[in-house]
């Protein structure tokens, strides 16, 4: 019993800890992109079902060796080939929807669900 209540403690402290710095990319000033970012899927599955899309600055995305990558919580991630979004950016900034994983005794695993070059590309 005590081990699960830990468990549990510790993933809600860090749920706390991150939310308030997520950088949500859907900006609910611009209602009329409501039914777009609803409508986002990548070959992985549809991109606002299990995850919170995140705006991303120019140095915290890049392509290398062909691949997308973006640093998230100052670590670079791989963006799986199809994690990419390959509609038109209607919102033109780049984003990602990461899906985060803590286990107890584990490092941070993140899961990129979608991505979607800004519009600059």
């Amino acid at each position: 019993m005590t081990k699960i209540f830990l468990m549990v403690t510790i993933r809600v402290v860090i749920i706390l800890v991150v939310w308030p710095f997520a950088a949500h990319a859907h900006d609910h000033s611009r209602p009329e992109l409501d039914s777009w970012f609803e409508s986002l899927k990548s070959d992985k599955g549809p991109c606002c079902s299990n995850a919170d899309g995140t705006a991303l600055s120019d140095a915290d995305w890049e392509v290398k060796d062909g691949h997308y990558r973006v640093r998230i919580k100052s670590q670079w991630w791989d963006v799986p080939d199809e994690a990419v979004i390959k509609k038109p950016n209607r919102a033109g900034r780049t984003m990602v929807w990461p899906f985060y994983s803590w286990t107890v005794g584990k490092a941070l695993r993140i899961d990129i669900r979608c991505f979607i070059p800004g519009a600059m590309m």
